[in-house]
């Protein structure tokens, strides 16, 4: 499954996760795949699109991070998967 997670970093300030993220890596328990990210030109929220069959998984990872930003989870399909599931429906 995929998921959007969008993080609002707290106080605007994104230095001390790259900090965090340098020295200690994304954190991720095994099972949760980071897939790509985007990150607002203002520093406001990144937005990260992540792989993940155990969403308990995204309890564990947001604890390392909690303390900086917070959290939005979104599970999402992608506009092909959601375009063939319309077409079903006419169907």
């Amino acid at each position: 499954m995929l998921f959007m997670v969008i993080e609002r970093f707290k106080e605007r300030d994104a230095s001390p996760i790259y900090e965090r993220l340098q020295n200690k890596g994304r954190m991720m328990p095994e099972g949760l795949k980071y897939v790509d990210s985007w990150i607002e030109r203002n520093f406001d929220r990144c937005f990260q699109l992540m792989e993940c069959e155990r969403p308990e998984l995204f309890q564990q990872w947001a604890a390392e991070w909690k303390d900086l930003m917070d959290f939005e989870i979104v599970p999402v399909v992608t506009s092909k998967e959601a375009a063939a599931a319309f077409a079903a429906k006419k169907d």
